[in-house]
């Protein structure tokens, strides 16, 4: 009987963990899609940021016929790369498959590459996740950013932005480099690697975002009241538009990869109770049986006797 006891504490502990997986699967799936709502609205308009800043700092004739000309910004400046900052973008709470796994894996490795190359590298961690997975390997954390994911809105994005854009202005890092999770779809999750300055060329940004929209070089474009103006406020929108648009796609991942994770965990648990119960149906059968061998062979040597 001690077996049967110990079968049905299994099962019932499966049970249990059945109804809390099924019920963290259910609200990973209704956020999942305010979530993806908000990829979708920021998407476009965070390429068409991208499009517009890489076209205003491109060199241009000037008024005068001359040759191309650029305008100076702080964060447009481009220089040797020996000193880089990775923004690794995790999740505070696991449960969710291999979405922190991923991206951390992926962090080490670029990290482990440039120190190869002789380049200083330093990290900027957003999520418990990854701040926990980088000291205990003994990274160089620069920037731990806790309570993103509490209330995750353009605010943040900013004032995360003022913190990783210090150093690069004061010329203590020559670049940034997002490390995200881009959403794919609920099963799906790509593990993002892209600069965030220095600024890519116009080439490069169209590249990036071809199927968002096909981009005419050779169209015009008439600034005003003039690029260094424009530069100044263009700059630190991408900056703030580039960092939410991350960690909206990171959120998504997250929750796309929990909801994945916990249904099958749920079907998991399924398998787990039916299997038990087919054991525990056999234990006890085996157990009747042994009885009723016990009370036949006793009776058998009462009539004997």
């Amino acid at each position: 009987m001690a077996n049967l006891k110990a079968i049905r504490k299994r099962i019932s502990g499966a049970k249990n963990t059945q109804k809390i997986t099924r019920a963290m699967k259910m609200v990973s799936a209704a956020r999942l899609n305010r979530a993806q709502q908000r990829i979708l609205a920021i998407r476009p308009y965070a390429v068409k940021t991208a499009q517009v800043l890489a076209e205003v700092a491109a060199p241009h004739g000037d008024e005068d016929g001359g040759s191309g000309s650029s305008v100076d910004h702080p964060l447009l400046e481009r220089r040797p790369e020996k000193n880089v900052l990775f923004i690794v973008i995790t999740s505070d709470r696991g449960l969710c498959g291999a979405f922190n796994s991923s991206i951390l894996r992926a962090a080490e490795r670029l990290w482990r590459e440039r120190e190869a190359q002789g380049v200083n590298v330093k990290f900027a961690v957003i999520g418990r996740r990854g701040r926990d997975y980088l000291r205990r390997r003994g990274a160089p954390v620069l920037k731990n950013f806790e309570g993103i994911w509490e209330r995750l809105d353009l605010e943040q994005a900013r004032g995360i932005a003022k913190e990783v854009l210090r150093p690069f202005i004061a010329g203590e890092l020559d670049a940034l480099y997002l490390v995200y999770n881009e959403f794919k779809s609920a099963m799906t999750q790509k593990v993002v690697a892209e600069p965030l300055f220095p600024l890519k060329t116009p080439e490069g940004v169209v590249e990036r975002s071809k199927k968002v929209e096909e981009w005419d070089r050779d169209r015009e474009f008439l600034f005003e009241p003039d690029r260094g103006a424009l530069l100044e406020r263009l700059v630190p929108m991408y900056v703030e538009i580039t960092l939410l648009r991350a960690l909206l796609e990171s959120m998504a991942s997250e929750l796309g990869a929990r909801m994945t994770a916990m249904d099958s965990a749920t079907k998991n648990a399924a398998e787990m109770i039916s299997k038990l119960t087919l054991d525990y149906n056999r234990a006890r059968q085996a157990a009747i049986t042994t009885e009723l061998m016990e009370i036949i062979g006793g009776a058998e040597a009462l009539r004997e006797a």
